[in-house]
């Protein structure tokens, strides 16, 4: 006689017995499509990308036409009018205003992420809110005062004013994010150090370094990318010496004439220091991203 309350299995099959064994069968069970989906996720947020590559090799008749001829001879001519166009002063001065902006950055960051999670001041999460709230307005509001400031002391056209700039502008991302980074830190292993004389110093170099390093690399590379993308203020406050990479790129764009190709060629060669940074500390920013996101 059966027993209706048993399931009949096969001999040698495992029964899950457990809610935590049943809910890890059906994660592996759902694995195949969840990697398909990340997969189609993943097409669709890199062929723009490639589109744009595509684009940069037709020539300027084939990057108009509508539909565009995805099939048309490839040509460099879009990369040659991009170098003949001298790249080199704008890409500098990207350079210079994003890598010296996000090292005084991290300079005023970590120590104030410090103060905020390792050694927590009173009311904390009102400071927190503070440097939220100074990202409320929108940076166009604040383009008038910012404008007639650079031109009554002399810094329009100044590379030091954009750097001056990019750092306000990063440094509460900044903050927010090294402060979940720090708290992160095991509280015991500073007390142990502190415990064993160890001084600010060294605790911060010996302990606090070597498990927030990944935090540190993504708030850099996040603070380097929003300064090598920013153009409301560079188009604004610089001209001809102090112009950066995406105020040359709008340079491209013209009421007389075709400039798709080109566009597409300059964007592409501009977007190559971002790429580079971000595939080369990829290991990094994967880890430092997550580093807070779990407690």
């Amino acid at each position: 006689m059966s027993n209706a309350g048993v399931a009949s299995t096969r001999p040698g099959q495992h029964v899950p017995t457990t809610r935590k064994e049943r809910r890890a069968r059906e994660l592996n069970r759902s694995k195949p499509v969840w990697g398909l989906l990340a997969w189609i996720v993943g097409i669709l947020f890199v062929l723009p990308v490639l589109w744009m590559v595509l684009t940069s090799l037709h020539s300027e008749p084939d990057a108009a036409t509508n539909p565009p001829s995805i099939a048309a001879g490839l040509t460099l001519d879009g990369y040659r009018s991009f170098l003949s166009a001298q790249p080199v002063a704008p890409l500098l001065n990207s350079a210079m205003a994003s890598i010296i902006s996000t090292v005084l950055v991290l300079c005023l960051a970590i120590p104030a992420a410090f103060a905020l999670s390792i050694r927590p001041v009173r009311k904390w999460t009102d400071v927190m809110f503070f440097f939220l709230s100074t990202k409320f307005m929108p940076l166009v509001a604040g383009l008038l005062p910012l404008y007639l400031f650079a031109t009554r002391t002399g810094l329009l056209d100044n590379i030091w004013l954009l750097v001056l700039l990019y750092t306000a502008m990063n440094l509460p991302i900044a903050v927010w994010m090294m402060q979940s980074f720090l708290a992160e830190v095991p509280g015991e292993m500073l007390e142990a150090a502190s415990i064993d004389g160890a001084g600010l110093v060294r605790m911060l170099w010996s302990i606090v370094r070597p498990v927030a390093m990944p935090g540190v690399a993504a708030t850099a590379l996040i603070c380097f990318i929003f300064s090598w993308n920013e153009l409301l203020l560079a188009r604004t406050l610089t001209a001809t010496v102090a112009g950066t990479a995406p105020v040359f790129l709008t340079g491209f764009v013209t009421s007389q004439g075709l400039f798709l190709a080109q566009l597409c060629a300059a964007a592409t060669v501009i977007s190559l220091p971002v790429l580079v940074a971000g595939f080369a500390a990829q290991d990094k920013l994967v880890q430092g991203l997550s580093l807070g996101a779990v407690k």
